[in-house]
């Protein structure tokens, strides 16, 4: 019952109780991607591979030059909710700014399984860099379960996929970065996972050195995430650092699992100003 709680994020808010947090994220969400969606230029689920969820929402950057950075943004759910159509809400900030917003789809659960959601994230990346030769650089940035995502990202061999995407940044908001623990709790109902599984999907287990150019590493936490997704996000950021990684750890007040994300529509917001500042033009 413990771990059922440290790994219910809707417990810990605040603002709103388990009931309602849950709806106010996805109305936040989904009006900022209409909005996002009636004002930028875009090409809506293009498919970078053949099944239903394989598909990307890109943004384009309002004066578009002949190369430009992409931020890939990977949304969370627990691997088993949401999805790319209500996560576009941080475009408009950086497409003003010349940088591409790409929201990537992914088969959740039950549909999809833990190794293969890793999978179609990394080949969604080696899709952009074929498809967008022009993409000066990629930085991730990941929700939730979208941060682990990222994570796993950004501890693949690329030799098997002979792409390298040229991943210059990562921010990590609220992830998950050790399955283990979610072995023991509700959230596995769905997923269904091994404990092989967990073990071979956790970014914690897999931190791979860090090469010479290898790309900055923000982990961001919100002051009301629980306990254990703040113990995460601190024993990640320490296991990269170790590695010889450039990591640093955003601990933010005032904000809870949800609304740490929301922000990111806003452009005064310090996780906005930290994407700007990340993605050189």
């Amino acid at each position: 019952q413990a771990l059922e709680d440290q790994y219910s994020p809707s417990r810990w808010s605040p603002r709103l109780d388990r009931d309602t947090i849950i709806d106010a994220h996805l109305a936040v969400t989904a009006a900022g991607t209409e909005r996002a969606r009636a004002s930028a230029q875009t090409s809506l689920h293009v498919p970078y591979g053949n099944g239903d969820g394989e598909k990307l929402d890109i943004y384009f950057p309002t004066d578009p030059s002949e190369t430009f950075p992409v931020l890939v943004y990977i949304h969370g759910g627990y691997w088993q909710c949401l999805s790319k159509d209500d996560s576009g809400f941080a475009a408009l900030p950086l497409v003003s700014q010349g940088v591409a917003v790409v929201a990537v789809g992914y088969d959740i659960a039950p549909k999809g399984h833990m190794d293969a959601m890793v999978l179609q994230v990394r080949r969604s990346l080696v899709f952009l860099v074929q498809r967008y030769p022009g993409i000066r650089g990629i930085y991730l940035c990941g929700h939730s379960a979208g941060a682990h995502l990222a994570a796993m990202a950004l501890s693949t061999d690329w030799t098997e996929f002979q792409v390298v995407p040229d991943i210059k940044g990562a921010v990590l908001v609220s992830g998950v970065y050790d399955l283990e623990p979610i072995l023991h709790t509700y959230v596995n109902d769905v997923l269904s996972m091994s404990r092989e599984v967990a073990q071979r999907n956790s970014p914690m287990r897999h931190v791979s050195p860090a090469v010479p150019a290898a790309c900055e590493v923000l982990v961001a936490v919100a002051q009301h995430d629980s306990p254990e997704f703040r113990r995460q996000s601190q024993e990640y950021s320490q296991a990269l650092r170790a590695a010889g990684w450039s990591v640093s750890l955003l601990d933010l007040a005032g904000v809870d699992h949800f609304d740490i994300i929301e922000k990111l529509s806003e452009d005064s917001y310090v996780l906005t100003q930290v994407d700007r500042r990340a993605v050189p033009r």
